[in-house]
């Protein structure tokens, strides 16, 4: 099994760096906004105070144990926060979902096409997973527009698979393996 780690990747735009406790303020505000959380299946809403310090802190014992790999999303000139990108692993079966959000003044800028194409190369080459997979709240589109531009391929819908704050919600699933993403 390779060690997880919390790796530094670089993009053309962006650093993928691991959090540090300087980045709560930030973190705080931005899962604060109720279109983030409204998209997500587990960003509560309203974001309570200490909540990012927490998320923050369990990040490097997770690695540790070999469940996930969250990283801040930072554009390289500014070094400015821009969101975070996570790969949630089973290491037994060689497999990773990935997961991300982008604060509301960074839409539309491909930052998270960018920044997944990074972690996805490190789950391959680095982690030696066999499989990547993701999924999205059918109402939110522009999730599945990235996924696509990773080259990850349509799965299915998972009608009413998740319940956020009382609402059933459709999920979408894709998903690129190894031997796809070599060729």
């Amino acid at each position: 099994m390779p060690e997880i780690a919390h790796p530094t990747l670089t993009t053309h735009r962006l650093t993928l760096s691991p959090f540090t406790l300087a980045d709560a303020p930030l973190v705080h505000d931005y899962l604060g906004e109720w279109e983030i959380a409204s998209t997500t299946q587990s960003i509560p809403h309203p974001y309570e105070a200490g909540m990012a310090e927490a998320w923050i802190r369990g990040h490097a014992a997770r690695a540790a144990e070999g469940q996930s790999v969250v990283l801040a999303i930072r554009e390289r000139e500014t070094n400015t926060l821009v969101g975070s990108i996570e790969l949630r692993l089973s290491l037994p079966h060689a497999r990773g979902e990935l997961g991300y959000w982008v604060a509301k003044p960074f839409w539309g800028r491909g930052y998270v096409t960018e920044a997944a194409a990074a972690l996805i190369e490190y789950g391959f080459m680095t982690l030696e997973l066999n499989r990547i997979e993701a999924h999205y709240m059918s109402r939110n589109p522009a999730s599945g527009r990235v996924m696509l531009k990773l080259g990850m391929t349509f799965e299915g819908r998972m009608r009413d698979h998740v319940r956020r704050w009382g609402r059933f919600e459709d999920i979408e699933a894709y998903s690129i393996l190894r031997r796809e993403y070599r060729a």
